[in-house]
C-alpha cells in the first residue's frame, strides 16, 4: 500500500454473517435501471420487490434476536427505479419511478406498521425518473435525474430550486459532494459534469470519463475534489478511475477489473478509504483502498459469496460494532434473502474503543435548512464521536414532513374515547390499517409476514376466521386455452367478461363487437379455426348474464342498445345474428348493467346520459327512470333484498334510490374524492355500502358507508391498499361476509372480512399471481367443493386461457362438513318475485338450502376424541437396576424434564380454527417445541455416551503401542479390518484382500484414488499391528521359561 507507511486497513477481512442474521423469505427484484436496489440507514432498511411498484421494508436490527419480518410500501403505479434516505430524519424516504413522480414518505417507528401514504409528491417529470438522492449538509433538498434533466428540488415548499442544463443523453447517477457545495452527474454520453446549483444551471467542469456510455457511476472521495467513476472502457472492461477536480483532465489513477458485461455497484467510505465493488448477479465482492494523496487504487481483499448480487448497500457509520472493530458493513441483496457483510480490522484488544480505526464522522443533525443553503450558507454537519459512551441519543425530525401521523386505516364509532394521559386512540376509533401490514404468504407467491405474526395478531387483537384463506389455481385439465383475439380494452365500468355456471362470455377485438361464449363443461385447448361467435352490431361496454335463465344473456352496447340473446344449451353452433329483443331508450352510450337478484325480467342500466333506466326484459319496455346525477355514473348495484338501488358517480356522491317511490336519491352522502373510477356493492345483510375508489392522491382505498345515515357525511371506515391505475373490482360472498377484490391488470387479490362492526374490516391472505390478468369472475356459491373447505371459486382470464382458481381455508378435519363456513345459502336460481309482482310493490326473499352433503357430518357434532396420557407404573422404578440401566433412567428421566415423548400433539386436538383456542395451542406448541429440544439433547447424550464405552472398550483391548499406532497412521484397528474386510489378523488374507481391492479401485479402470488411499493406509495399519503383535510374543517368550 503505503511505500513508506503500512495502511491500517491492509488486514481487513470481510465476514460473511451467519445465515441466523440473514433476513430470509423475501421476494426480491432487481429492475433495468441503474441504482443499488438496496439502501439502509440507522433503522430501516429498504429494497426492490418483484412486485413492480412496491418496495420492502425491514428494520435494520432484530429485537432480542427475534425474526424479521418484511412489510411492503406500494409506492407508484410502475417500477420503482431508486430511493434513498434522509441523512438525518431516519423516517424520511424519497423514492422515484417510471411513473414520472418523486415521492416523500414518513415510515412509522419499527413497532408499528407501515403507511401506504406519501406525504408529498414531486412531479410529475414529463419522463421516467431515473436517480433521486438527498443533500448532505442541508434539510429537505433533493436531486433528481428523469433521462436528460436534472433538478434541484425544496421538499418542504415543494418547488423546484434549480434546473440544471439539459444533459446530451440520459443521466445515469448523482453525486453531491460531502460539503453540499456541488453536485456531480454521471451521463450516458461517456461525460462527467460538475454543477454549483446555486451559481448557475451549465456545469462548472466536464471531462470525458469512459469511453463506453455504459452503465457508470459517480462518487466523491473528500471535499478537496477527489471523486472516484465506475465504468467501461473501449474494449468494454470494467474500470475504476481517480479524479481530482483541481485537474479534471486526465484521470489520477485506474484500474481495469475484468471484461465482466455486468454494471458495477460502488459504495465508498470516506472515512476509511475502502471502496467496496459488486457486479449485478455476480457473487464476488472486491474491497480496494483508495488513497488520493498517492494517487493509488489497492486491492485489500475479494470475499466470494454465496448467492448472486442483486444490489448492494451501506450500512451507516452509526449503527457499526465499532468496539468489534467493525470499520464498515455492506449488505447484499439477493434473490430471496439480505445478507449482512463486515468488514473488521483485527485488533490484539477488542474491549477499548480504537479511534485511529474510527475518526469522528458527520452527526444526524442538518447544518443549514433548505432556505438557508439555498441562500448560500455553507455550514457543515457537526462531527462526533464514535464511541459508544459519547454518542448522543435524540434523533432528528426533519421540518419538511409533517410528524408520523395515524396510520391508513381510521374508523369513527360512537363516542370514541381516549385513555388517560395518552394520545393513543382506543380501539373503536383508530385501528392499524389492514393493507399496511406485510401481506401473508400463499400457496401461490407473495411478499409476507411470518405465519407466527399472524397468529399473534389473532390472540392479541381482532381477526377474521379466513385469516388463513389460501387461493389455488386448479389443475391444468380445467383450463381453457387458446384463447386469441380478447377485447382487452372494456370500458373500466365493465368487468372484462362475464360467466355462470355453464357459460363464459368473452368480447372479442373482432369489428362489430363480437362476443364468444364457451362452455365451462368443455374445458382444454380451442380449435386454431374460427369459432361462432356473437355477431353484437356495436362495441360491447358491458355485458351480464341472467341469473335465472343460464342461457340468456345482456350486452349493452356503445350505441345506447341492450339487446338480449339466447344461447343454446350445447353453447353456440353457429354464429348469432340476431338477438331475442332490443332495450331502446337510452340516448348515450351505456356504462353497466346489472339484472335484479329476485325478480325475475328486471333488469337496471346507466348510461352517459346520467340516468339509470329499469327495464322489463320480457316486455322489452322500459319501466322506470331514476334521476339526480350530475356527472358519469361509475356503478350501480341492487341491494339484497332488491328493494333499493345504489349508485356511485364521478361527481363525488353516492346515492341510495327506492326505485318504485322515486325517481330521484332517497338518501345522498359523498363518496370518493377522486374521479378515475369506482364501484359499489351492499354488504352486511344490506346495512352497509362497500365503495372502492380512489383518494385525492390517486391511492385506492375501501370506504364503508351505512347505508341508512349517507347523508350524515363521511364513512364509518376507510382502507387505504395501494397505488394502482385499474378500479378494484369488488366481489362479496354474503354467506361468509368475505370480500374479494381486485383490478384489471393487477397480479394480487385482496381478500377481507367485512364485520357490521369495529374495526369493519379484517384482513385476509391475498393471491398473487405470477402474471397479471385480465379478469376475474366469481361463479355462484354451489360450484364450490364443500369437502375440500372450498368458500369461493373464481375464474381468471390471462391473455390466452382461462383458469378456474378455488379459495380454500385450511382445516383439519375434513372429513367433516365445515358447518360454521357455510351457513344456509339462497336458492338464488329460482327468483322469488315475478317483474310484474315487484313493480306492483311486492318483495319478496330467496328460499335457502343446505351445502351439506349426505355423507358428511357437521364438524359441530363431531366426536372430540382426546388421547390418554401413557404413565409409567411405578413398580418399575422399585426394581433393582444394573448400572448400565441407572444410566439409561438418567437419560429418560431428563428427557421427561422437558416433556414426555408420548404426549399428544396440539394437532391431535384441531377441529377447525377455533378462535377461543388459539392461545392454549400456542402454549402447546412451545411445550412441543421444548419437547423436540429435549429429545435431541437426548438422543446426543446416548450417543456420546455409547461412543465413550466404545472407546474404553478398544482401549481395554489394544496395548499402549497399538494405539499408538492408530495415532500415528490416523486410522483405527478397526477401521482398518473393515476397509480391508478381515475378521482377523492373517497375513495372506490380508494381502489377498489388499491386491484386489487396490487393483479394482486403481483410477484406470474407473476406479477412486480416494478409495484406493484408504486401503494403502488400512493395509500399512495392518502391518504395524501384525509387528507389535510377533513384538510382544518375542517379548513374553523368555518370561514363559524363566517361569518353567
Amino acid at each position: 500500500m503505503n511505500r513508506f507507511k503500512a495502511s491500517k486497513f491492509r488486514h481487513a477481512a470481510a465476514k460473511v454473517a451467519r445465515k441466523e442474521a440473514w433476513i430470509g423469505g423475501i421476494q426480491a427484484g432487481s429492475p433495468t435501471a441503474s441504482g443499488n436496489h438496496i439502501k439502509a440507514n440507522c433503522r430501516w432498511i429498504a429494497f426492490n420487490t418483484d412486485l413492480a411498484g412496491v418496495l420492502g421494508i425491514v428494520p435494520l436490527q432484530s429485537q432480542k434476536g427475534a425474526k424479521r419480518a418484511a412489510s411492503q410500501l406500494c409506492c407508484h403505479s410502475d417500477v420503482v427505479t431508486d430511493f434513498d434516505f434522509s441523512p438525518f430524519d431516519e423516517q424520511l424516504l424519497a423514492t422515484c419511478s417510471a411513473d414520472e413522480v418523486v415521492k416523500v414518505w414518513r415510515l412509522l417507528d419499527s413497532n408499528q406498521d407501515l403507511t401506504s401514504s406519501p406525504h408529498t409528491t414531486l412531479g410529475p417529470e414529463g419522463s421516467q425518473v431515473d436517480v433521486v438522492l438527498f443533500h448532505p449538509t442541508a434539510d429537505g433538498i433533493l436531486a433528481t435525474g428523469a433521462q436528460r434533466v436534472v433538478k434541484v428540488w425544496d421538499v418542504k415548499q415543494q418547488q423546484t430550486l434549480a434546473e440544471l442544463e439539459s444533459h446530451d443523453d440520459q443521466v445515469q447517477s448523482l453525486a453531491w459532494k460531502p460539503d453540499g457545495s456541488l453536485l456531480g452527474t454521471s451521463c450516458k454520453d461517456k461525460k462527467l459534469r460538475i454543477f454549483d446549483p446555486r451559481a448557475k444551471p451549465t456545469a462548472c467542469q466536464s471531462v470525458l470519463a469512459h469511453a463506453n456510455g455504459k452503465d457508470s457511476q459517480l462518487l466523491w472521495v473528500n471535499t478537496e475534489g477527489c471523486l472516484l467513476s465506475v465504468g467501461f472502457n473501449q474494449m468494454r472492461e470494467r474500470e475504476v478511475r481517480l479524479w481530482d477536480t483541481r485537474r479534471f483532465s486526465s484521470s489520477l489513477a485506474s484500474i481495469t477489473l475484468d471484461a465482466s458485461p455486468r454494471a458495477l455497484i460502488p459504495l465508498f467510505d470516506p472515512s476509511t478509504g475502502l471502496l467496496i465493488l459488486a457486479g449485478k448477479g455476480e457473487k464476488v465482492l472486491f474491497c480496494y483502498e483508495v488513497l488520493p494523496s498517492q494517487p493509488v487504487l489497492t486491492e485489500v481483499n475479494q470475499c466470494l459469496m454465496e448467492t448472486k448480487s442483486q444490489g448492494l448497500a451501506q450500512v451507516p457509520k452509526l449503527a457499526l460494532d465499532v468496539m468489534a472493530c467493525e470499520v464498515m458493513r455492506v449488505l447484499q441483496l439477493s434473490d430471496n434473502a439480505v445478507i449482512p457483510v463486515s468488514y473488521l480490522v483485527p485488533r490484539k484488544s477488542t474491549q477499548e474503543f480504537h479511534k485511529d480505526l474510527f475518526p469522528d464522522c458527520a452527526g444526524n443533525t442538518p447544518a443549514a435548512s433548505a432556505e438557508a443553503w439555498w441562500a448560500g450558507d455553507n455550514s457543515q454537519v457537526e462531527r462526533i464521536s464514535l464511541h459508544p459512551a459519547h454518542r448522543a441519543g435524540k434523533a432528528f425530525t426533519s421540518a419538511c414532513l409533517p410528524e408520523s401521523q395515524a396510520p391508513a386505516v381510521s374508523t369513527q364509532a360512537e363516542g370514541p374515547e381516549t385513555s388517560d394521559g395518552s394520545g393513543l386512540s382506543s380501539p373503536t376509533s383508530s385501528l392499524t390499517s389492514p393493507s399496511s401490514l406485510a401481506p401473508s404468504l400463499s400457496a401461490t407467491s407473495g411478499f409476507a409476514s411470518s405465519p407466527s405474526q399472524r397468529s399473534l395478531q389473532g390472540i392479541l387483537g381482532p381477526s377474521s376466521g379466513f385469516r388463513h384463506i389460501q387461493g389455488t389455481v386448479l389443475h391444468r385439465n380445467t383450463h381453457i386455452t387458446n384463447l386469441r383475439g380478447l377485447n382487452l380494452t372494456t370500458p373500466g365500468e365493465c368487468d372484462g367478461f362475464c360467466a355462470n355456471r355453464r357459460h363464459v362470455a368473452i368480447p372479442l377485438l373482432s369489428a362489430g363487437g363480437q362476443v364468444a361464449v364457451l362452455e365451462l363443461a368443455k374445458p382444454g385447448r380451442l380449435p386454431d379455426a374460427p369459432m361462432p361467435t356473437i355477431q353484437n352490431g356495436a362495441p360491447v361496454s358491458d355485458l351480464c348474464w341472467d341469473p335465472f335463465d343460464l342461457q340468456r344473456l345482456a350486452i349493452a352496447g356503445e350505441d345506447a342498445k341492450i339487446r338480449l340473446w339466447r344461447i343454446e344449451s350445447g353453447g353456440l353452433q353457429q354464429t348469432l345474428l340476431e338477438p331475442e329483443a332490443v332495450l331502446r331508450g337510452h340516448t348515450e352510450k351505456i356504462y353497466s348493467i346489472k339484472f335484479h337478484p329476485l325478480a325475475a325480467d328486471i333488469l337496471a342500466s346507466s348510461s352517459y346520459d346520467m340516468s339509470v333506466r329499469i327495464w322489463d326484459v320480457r316486455g322489452g319496455r322500459q319501466e322506470l327512470t331514476l334521476d339526480g346525477h350530475r356527472d358519469q355514473i361509475f356503478s350501480l348495484a341492487w341491494s339484497p333484498d332488491g328493494q333499493h338501488l345504489a349508485t356511485v358517480s364521478k361527481d363525488g356522491k353516492v346515492r341510495v334510490y327506492d326505485p318504485r317511490q322515486a325517481s330521484q336519491p332517497l338518501q345522498e352522502g359523498p363518496g370518493p374524492e377522486g374521479g378515475r373510477g369506482a364501484r359499489i356493492i351492499w354488504v352486511c345483510g344490506g346495512r352497509y355500502l362497500l365503495v372502492s375508489g380512489f383518494d385525492s392522491r390517486s391511492e385506492r382505498q375501501l370506504s364503508l358507508y351505512q347505508a341508512e345515515s349517507l347523508a350524515a357525511g363521511q364513512p364509518v371506515a376507510v382502507v387505504s391498499l395501494d397505488v394502482s391505475p385499474s378500479t378494484l373490482i369488488p366481489f362479496y360472498d354474503a354467506d361468509t361476509g368475505v370480500v374479494f377484490l381486485t383490478g384489471k391488470g393487477d397480479t394480487r387479490v385482496f381478500i377481507y372480512e367485512v364485520v357490521p362492526e369495529a374495526p369493519f374490516f379484517l384482513e385476509c391472505n391475498s393471491f398473487l399471481s405470477s402474471d397479471p390478468h385480465k379478469g376475474y369472475q366469481f361463479l355462484p356459491k354451489t360450484e364450490c367443493d364443500v369437502r375440500d373447505v372450498e368458500i369461493a371459486r373464481a375464474l381468471r382470464l390471462r391473455q390466452t386461457s382461462i383458469e378456474p382458481v378455488a379459495f380454500q381455508v385450511p382445516r383439519v378435519k375434513k372429513e367433516f362438513f365445515q358447518d360454521d363456513l357455510y351457513p344456509p345459502t339462497e336458492v338464488w336460481w329460482e327468483p322469488a318475485l315475478s317483474a310484474a309482482a315487484w313493480l306492483g310493490g311486492s318483495n319478496g326473499q330467496h328460499q335457502r338450502l343446505s351445502l351439506r352433503p349426505k355423507d358428511m357430518t357437521p364438524v359441530s357434532k363431531a366426536p372430540k376424541d382426546i388421547p390418554s396420557k401413557k404413565s409409567v407404573p411405578s413398580s418399575v422404578y422399585l426394581e433393582q437396576k444394573s448400572d448400565q440401566q441407572k444410566k439409561e433412567e438418567l437419560l429418560s428421566a431428563m428427557v421427561a424434564k422437558l416433556g414426555n415423548r408420548d404426549d399428544p400433539l396440539p394437532q391431535d386436538y384441531f377441529e377447525g380454527v377455533d378462535e377461543e383456542e388459539w392461545a392454549k395451542y400456542l402454549a402447546q406448541i412451545i411445550l412441543v417445541g421444548a419437547q423436540v429440544v429435549g429429545r435431541a439433547f437426548a438422543r446426543a447424550l446416548r450417543q456420546e455416551f455409547a461412543a465413550s464405552q466404545a472407546a474404553a472398550g478398544a482401549r481395554e483391548h489394544t496395548g499402549p503401542h497399538s494405539a499408538a499406532a492408530s495415532g500415528i497412521s490416523g486410522i483405527s484397528l478397526q477401521e482398518a479390518q473393515q476397509i480391508l474386510n478381515i475378521s482377523k489378523l492373517n497375513p495372506e488374507e490380508i494381502q489377498k484382500n489388499y491386491e484386489h481391492l487396490f487393483k479394482v479401485n486403481d483410477k484406470s479402470v474407473g476406479g477412486s484414488f480416494y478409495v484406493q488411499s484408504k486401503v494403502v493406509r488400512a493395509k500399512e495399519r495392518l502391518d504395524e499391528e501384525l509387528q507389535i503383535q510377533s513384538q510382544h510374543q518375542r517379548e513374553q517368550g523368555p518370561e514363559r521359561k524363566a517361569d518353567t
